[in-house]
């Protein structure tokens, strides 16, 4: 009778054991009637993976992609990232990976960078072609100059009168002219109470006059230039505008 008793605690024993190894994953909490219970992330990674290899065995060739070598081994090789690889299946799940996509983007990165150069070695060499073919211009010397100083009879502003002689220009060139700030230049210690006056024609020298730093009176008529083509002579007549213009 006593072993009997014995049995039947056993056999219970055994239920209670069953009983609470067994998972019921059909009815997780998260996962659908009849959908097999959630899968985990290690599961969900592996399905990831998989999908990923069958889309690159049916858009990718491998006879065409010049990072994989086939060893004497018979393994595969991955010459971007030097990576070994068991099978073909392997090495396009790798080509997924963060490591090798990572290696492309630096190498199409370094091509480019390559390519950009190689342009502009071309661009270069064409643009020293150029110069080599332009005809050299030696320059012949300052040209001949004159300042006039005077004030304006009625409104009794400064006037500089420039007047430079130019007897060799070229006769399809005149000559030009622009301000240039004092921290512009860089042949004397800049001052902010000056400005610079420049006056270029090939084959002369460039020339420059140091001006007062006051505004200058764009006026038509008080600022004007006229070059004169039969005795080659450049004038520029420009005058200051006053205080009390300027507080007007």
């Amino acid at each position: 009778m006593q072993l009997v008793f014995e049995t039947v605690a056993t056999i219970g024993r055994c239920r209670q054991l069953m009983t609470h190894d067994i998972t019921d994953r059909q009815n997780r909490v998260g996962s659908k009637f009849g959908g097999g219970g959630v899968s985990s992330s290690q599961n969900a990674e592996r399905e990831r993976k998989e999908r990923l290899k069958k889309l690159a065995l049916e858009s990718i060739d491998l006879a065409k992609d010049p990072y994989l070598v086939r060893n004497h081994l018979g393994s595969y090789e991955c010459r971007l990232c030097l990576t070994l690889h068991r099978d073909e299946s392997n090495y396009l799940a790798h080509t997924q990976g963060k490591k090798h996509q990572q290696g492309l983007a630096r190498r199409a990165h370094l091509d480019k960078l390559k390519a950009e150069r190689e342009n502009g070695v071309v661009a270069m060499d064409a643009q020293s072609a150029v110069d080599q073919h332009k005809p050299k211009r030696i320059k012949i010397g300052r040209p001949a100059y004159q300042v006039y100083k005077s004030r304006h009879p009625e409104t009794n502003q400064r006037c500089l009168s420039f007047e430079l002689s130019y007897p060799d220009i070229a006769s399809d060139l005149q000559p030009r002219h622009r301000f240039m700030s004092a921290f512009e230049q860089k042949v004397e210690m800049a001052n902010k109470d000056y400005q610079y006056l420049l006056f270029a024609a090939d084959p002369y020298e460039t020339v420059a006059f140091k001006i007062p730093n006051a505004p200058i009176d764009k006026d038509v008529e008080k600022f004007v230039t006229y070059w004169d083509d039969e005795q080659k002579k450049f004038t520029l007549t420009l005058h200051f505008m006053e205080e009390a213009q300027l507080k007007h």
